[in-house]
């Protein structure tokens, strides 16, 4: 007979070790409590693999119940919806779903939990997307959601739960729920993630993502995480049907004299304090030595002064700002949402135009005052430095503007993403705004290597 118990994220399995054999490649003895032990993760292939060879358990590790769930207030699923959890029950139901952002990945989680019928936490990267889950899914069900984050700690038959704090209890809950659905699941791979995914014992798994391409390459780990990619759909094969028709527009900005030569100036000092140190951005860790090495001496100081001068001219130039303004005026009866890199170009606009703004900064409930004005049209501009550019819904958003941002292509797309949610007779266009003859160049160059950016794109000059 074996005992299988559930310790801090871990297994305990107790018996022989000739009974445990067919399991050994999940399991390691452990001299300390003397008996033989594994990853949370290998819950269920351990339990196939004993009742398969008709090997007596006794499961004391489970937690996790099944319920009658269904959902009440959903649309019927379109036909890529029916595709993605057709192939995820296919897939032993756990994979990895890819679908474009405002494609319905919240219906395809909702088929999910109603296929599985067991206690499920739904894991999202942020406090606004936590509480966007727990409306819906309450909406839908007809239950109470449980909330863990943002200073709540209740646990349901469904919960929603951040990122952060599932990585801080899952050593206590990792037994709790049969199926976890990983929202934005491109996380998941980082250090501290994915041993939060290793601590569950959830035996379905559910990964959501319009992205799932990690820089580092570490996107392969999701297939032990989660489970294998079983469905993707792209935002071309949606377009005009079950996403907006969509524009795409380049704007080439072009510095005034003034501000070109000190972005110059600016730039070439950086730069040759950059070089002479043999330090190079491309590597993982150049950015770190950098700012280590310019802390060291008055001329690495120096150095990186300039460094944020250029930087702050490619990104809040008069030429852009005024810019803006001309897309302002052009899409004055539009709901427009503006993207920057950084906090500062987004105060920036902010005060030049007096318009509303979300940064990291921003609390909750004037984010959540903001964000519903914004839903509902009371105000038509918002501008925000990176923090929409995940699952928040904003299905109105006709224009884009993207001011400034990094080199990903995961962000680029989802950018895109924010303003494709379908209306009827709804035109989306994405503007890019990139300084001309600055590092800007290269940038945007690398973060349109996706599918969705090889359209024939217009330039409208700055």
């Amino acid at each position: 007979m074996v005992r299988i118990e559930f310790d801090q994220g871990t297994l305990t399995l107790h018996g022989s070790p000739d009974v445990l054999a067919p399991v050994a490649q999940y399991v390691l003895w452990d001299e300390r409590t003397q008996c033989f032990r594994s990853e949370g993760i290998h819950y269920g292939p351990i339990l196939l693999t004993l009742h398969k060879l008709k090997i007596p358990f006794t499961d004391n590790a489970r937690r996790f119940a099944t319920h009658p769930l269904a959902p009440h207030n959903d649309p019927p699923p379109r036909p890529h919806q029916k595709e993605a959890i057709e192939a995820w029950i296919a897939a032993d139901r756990r994979g990895v779903v890819v679908l474009p952002t405002g494609a319905g990945k919240t219906l395809v989680a909702h088929m999910a939990i109603a296929h599985v019928r067991r206690d499920t936490l739904v894991i999202v990267p942020t406090i606004d997307l936590m509480m966007q889950w727990h409306d819906r899914l309450g909406q839908s069900f007809g239950l109470t959601i449980g909330l863990l984050g943002g200073g709540s700690r209740t646990l349901e038959t469904i919960t929603v739960s951040t990122y952060d704090s599932a990585i801080i209890h899952m050593d206590r809950i990792g037994n709790r729920f049969g199926l976890i659905i990983f929202d934005e699941c491109h996380h998941l791979p980082a250090t501290s993630s994915r041993l939060m995914a290793t601590m569950a014992i959830a035996p379905f798994r559910l990964g959501l993502t319009a992205t799932p391409e990690r820089s580092d390459g570490t996107d392969g780990d999701l297939i032990h995480l989660i489970g294998p990619l079983c469905h993707r759909s792209e935002i071309a094969e949606l377009e005009g049907e079950f996403l907006s028709p969509y524009l795409l527009e380049s704007i080439p900005i072009y510095l005034d004299d003034d501000e070109r030569t000190a972005y110059d100036a600016a730039y070439q000092q950086y730069y040759e304090f950059k070089r002479a140190s043999g330090i190079s951005f491309r590597d993982p860790h150049g950015w770190s030595q950098f700012v280590k090495l310019c802390a060291r001496s008055q001329e690495g100081r120096q150095a990186y002064a300039a460094y944020r001068m250029q930087r702050k001219i490619a990104f809040a130039s008069r030429a852009k700002l005024r810019a803006i303004w001309r897309l302002l005026v052009r899409h004055r009866q539009e709901r427009i949402l503006l993207f920057t890199d950084d906090n500062a170009t987004a105060y920036t606009i902010a005060e030049t135009f007096f318009l509303p703004v979300i940064t990291h900064n921003t609390r909750a409930g004037e984010r959540a005052r903001l964000l519903e004005a914004f839903r509902d049209g009371s105000l038509p501009y918002l501008v925000n430095s990176r923090i929409l550019n995940e699952g928040i819904d904003v299905p109105d958003v006709a224009v884009g503007i993207i001011v400034s941002g990094r080199g990903s292509v995961r962000e680029h797309v989802q950018r895109l993403g924010r303003i494709l949610r379908p209306r009827a007779g709804k035109q989306a266009i994405l503007y890019e705004m990139v300084s001309e003859d600055t590092r800007e160049t290269f940038t945007a160059e690398r973060r349109r290597q996706h599918a969705a950016y090889q359209k024939s794109t217009p330039e409208i000059t700055g």
